[in-house]
């Protein structure tokens, strides 16, 4: 489907900017940069699970200092985390955070590498993490890795030999990191993969070991060092005016989503490195030593870094153009090399180097930043040199195979603007993360294509190919179409163009809570992506369930353009649940995908096509009070949730927590790790606690344990440990089953347990005052019992709930038991009438 040129220059080029942000404009000094780079033939491969475990200093150090290619190996896109910054999580989290590592890759000069695995939440032993992972097919995506990107040098985050003591995903990342260093070497392994790369043996492998590993800096200063390398990674870089930790600390802040925002120091410091496979270097300041990472390596390539030498020696920063004639000169003789796999990355980055030279500025932009397919799109082609170096415009070949035949020269700062047409295939592929586009497993995505395994993205099919010729050479530049416009605040805005179905469906809400058996109406939206889109739309809908009218007809005039259609559904009289799908039909065609943005200021736009289905959920749910009043914290859809079952809810802004307001509500809500994020509620826990005192119901969800902004978190003493059940299906026994919580107006029973997904809960009290009842017990397999996961106390006249069960992650899933046990939660104290059994607190 994807041209081999084309994937090649996807993968190794997310250095220079993540894809549809302004194209990188050299300065002189990082043009130099690059030069310096080009003499450099070795790599360095970074392994680890998750976004944010990356080491930036160590990344940056050796992309920046060393000069190698350095990669970051995530296993997974994160996309089990919470997020600060919105309420998109499970795959959406991972294509944020997707982005964000490519935003702190191209600040600490890395390329970005994922495998398949997906983040499926907390684990606490490898064993559990490789048995939700397809073991054998995330070691082959890193074996997939190691033999493309041909590391000399392989850093591994993580311990392998220290399963149990922290996060199964991180131990799993260097153990199979360990076994794969020595499995791409070997043709026996995974030999479907040597069609399109060869084997590859790495020369050492480290751990990035630190003082956090040994529980203490005084342990880490008395262990025996004999094995390990120190790594000054405080480097000042004068053409940038930055150390090397302050790129670091701008890189690892691209990590938004999980509040990473961080302050750069100066100074010396170090990184730790452990040997633990391969041959040790002799030079303990060099963990280069004895790998040869001049052109020498490669047959052919000493005539190439004498003339590379020779340009760094004699580079005009002032007019950088008149390094061109040489960096042609190395070029071709480049085109000559038997080494492939030099050839192809020294090609590029050499052509890199020219055009920034050059000040060469070549772009297609779209008219529009959606099409559809069999349409035709207008494109506005540029072309500048901005050097006194004579060169030409040949030609440009569109994707679709128009070759527009120019033979212009590029003079000096000269302009050449113009129109053309690209038509898009009918068998062009929609614009959607590769690695959505089929549903996997529970720890696994499934990719068929083995070309894409590992890219941070889908690569883009609508391209330009500017043909120039600089003396006498050739050299073609492949451009991603994109699309920019002008806006009024941010000014020049770049988005990506996409190619979208001709029309999109989908339910307002993913998730429709039916607290009893009466109607709902349900709104679908329809938008076009086309002019004059005709046709009609079905629900789909699970037996039991009856949908009226059966459907019903849309005319949409104008792309872009929405239609809102009303569809009655009634559910059955007991519980019950189901999917409900909107189904358009255009001619002979039936569409039944979603498409959804994401718009963040910190990364590129965003544009995912999912499947359109909404759960539908009849409940057999009782409830008390009216008026809820919710405090945010990080972000969750608990609101919503909460008014789908009946509630008013209400948003209570830090500054108006008072008597007053807080007076209005049957109970208060305090969103998942308010107490971390939100630095204003430091200042009113009294009126909390005095609107609990007066008759009112107060319920603190999860919170971590670190990085608490309050003193008491609870009116009686309350501490929260790590303690956690990752386990979604662990059995839960109910503690106390006579408390009112677990009985009115539902009675709570195990059955209320089933369905959760992802895990039970996290961050639970270990230590709580007689005050409180703990109201359920849950562990782990081999591990001791919980039973802070939920706690009640009554306090004044009313009551006091801390939770570190998952309800975030619970309701935007429907499961129907933790619809009930929040309604209970709230409901506690409300009690206008006699149960079967006697009711304590």
């Amino acid at each position: 489907m994807f041209k081999p040129y084309f994937f090649l220059l996807i993968t190794f080029f997310y250095c220079f900017s993540a894809q549809a942000q302004q194209p990188k404009k050299p300065t002189s000094s990082e043009i130099y940069q690059a030069i310096e780079k080009l003499n450099f033939l070795g790599s360095v491969l970074y392994v680890a699970a998750h976004p944010d475990d990356e080491n930036t200093r160590l990344i940056s150090h050796m992309a920046n200092e060393v000069k190698a290619r350095t990669a970051y190996l995530s296993l997974t896109r994160g996309d089990g985390g919470q997020n600060l910054i919105g309420p998109e999580l499970k795959e959406l989290l991972g294509v944020i955070r997707t982005q964000e590592l490519l935003v702190a890759r191209s600040i600490d000069g890395g390329v970005q590498l994922f495998t398949r695995a997906d983040d499926f939440g907390y684990s606490k032993h490898p064993d559990e993490t490789l048995a939700i992972w397809n073991e054998n097919e995330v070691l082959s995506d890193v074996v997939w890795a190691i033999r493309k990107f041909q590391p000399d040098i392989i850093i591994n985050r993580f311990d392998h030999r220290s399963p149990g003591t922290t996060h199964g995903h991180h131990t799993s990342s260097a153990m199979l990191s360990l076994k794969a260093f020595d499995y791409a070497a070997d043709h026996s392994k995974f030999p479907n993969q040597l069609k399109s790369v060869a084997v590859w043996q790495a020369k050492r492998e480290f751990f990035n070991t630190s003082w956090w590993f040994y529980g203490s800096q005084e342990k880490f200063d008395a262990a025996d060092k004999t094995n390990q390398y120190a790594v000054e990674v405080g480097d000042f870089y004068p053409a940038l005016g930055l150390s090397n930790p302050e790129i670091a600390a701008l890189s690892r802040s691209a990590h938004k989503s999980q509040g990473f925002g961080n302050t750069g120091t100066r100074g010396s410091d170090f990184e730790y490195l452990e040997l633990i496979k391969g041959d040790a270097p002799k030079d303990k300041n060099n963990i280069f030593e004895g790998i040869d990472t001049s052109w020498n390596r490669i047959k052919g390539g000493q005539p190439i870094g004498q003339i590379l030498k020779t340009v760094q020696d004699n580079y005009n920063f002032k007019n950088p153009s008149a390094s061109i004639p040489k960096l042609i000169e190395a070029y071709r003789l480049v085109q000559n090399l038997e080494n492939s796999h030099w050839k192809t990355l020294k090609s590029e980055d050499l052509k890199n180097v020219i055009a920034a030279c050059a000040g060469l500025f070549l772009e297609a932009a779209a008219a529009s930043n959606l099409a559809t397919p069999k349409s035709t799109v207008t494109l506005k082609l540029e072309a500048i040199n901005r050097s006194g170096q004579n060169m030409a415009l040949t030609s440009i070949i569109l994707s679709d195979g128009t070759r527009i035949q120019k033979n212009t020269d590029l003079k000096f700062n000269e302009s050449h603007r113009f129109e053309s047409q690209i038509n898009i295939p009918s068998t062009a592929s929609y614009s959607t993360p590769y690695w959505l586009e089929t549903k996997g497993t529970l720890g696994m995505y499934k990719v068929d294509d083995q070309s894409l395994i590992g890219l941070p993205e889908t690569p883009k099919e609508m391209t330009a190919t500017f043909n120039v010729s600089i003396e006498g050479e050739t050299l073609s530049y492949v451009k991603t179409i994109i699309y920019k416009t002008n806006d009024p605040v941010k000014g020049e805005v770049y988005k990506p163009f996409e190619i979208v179905p001709i029309v999109s469906a989908h339910i307002a809400e993913p998730v429709i809570i039916f607290a009893d058996d009466q109607q709902k109406d349900i709104q679908v939206i329809v938008k076009a992506n086309r002019n004059a889109l005709e046709g009609y739309v079905q629900l789909d809908h699970p037996q039991g369930w009856q949908v009226y009218p059966e459907k019903q007809n849309i005319a949409i005039i104008s792309k872009g353009e929405e239609q809102m259609l009303t569809f009655t559904v009634i559910p059955p009289k007991n519980q019950s649940e189901g999917i409900l799908t909107p189904k358009v039909h255009v001619g002979k065609d039936v569409f039944s995908k979603k498409l959804v943005e994401i718009k963040y200021d910190h990364i590129p736009f965003q544009m995912v096509l999912l499947p359109n289905d909404s759960k539908v959920v009849r409940l057999d749910i009782k409830k008390k009070g009216e008026n809820i009043g919710y405090i945010e914290g990080a972000g969750d859809a608990v609101p919503e949730s909460l008014r789908q079952i009946g509630y008013n809810v209400a948003i209570i802004k830090p500054e108006d927590i008072n008597a007053e307001t807080l007076n209005r509500f049957d109970a208060v809500v305090v969103g998942i790790r308010a107490y971390n994020t939100v630095d204003a509620l430091k200042f009113k826990q009294k009126q909390l606690f005095d609107f609990v005192e007066q008759g009112g119901n107060l319920i603190v969800q999860y919170n971590t344990n670190g990085g608490l902004i309050v003193d008491q978190l609870a009116p009686y003493p309350l501490e929260l440990s790590r303690d956690r059940v990752t386990d979604e299906n662990s059995e839960v026994r109910l503690l106390n089953t006579n408390n009112k919580l677990l009985n009115y107006p539902n009675k709570i029973t195990q059955k209320d347990f089933e369905g959760w997904v992802q895990e039970r809960g996290l961050y639970f009290p270990n230590k709580w005052s007689k005050e409180f009842t703990p109201l359920l017990s849950m562990h782990d397999k081999n591990e001791s019992p919980k039973e802070g996961s939920l706690l009640v106390a009554k306090y004044g006249k009313g009551h006091y709930i801390y939770t570190g069960l998952s309800f975030f992650r619970e309701f935007p899933e429907g499961v129907a038991g933790a619809y009930r046990l929040f309604a209970n939660m709230l409901s506690v104290g409300k009690e206008t009438i006699k149960t079967d059994v006697q009711l304590k607190d």
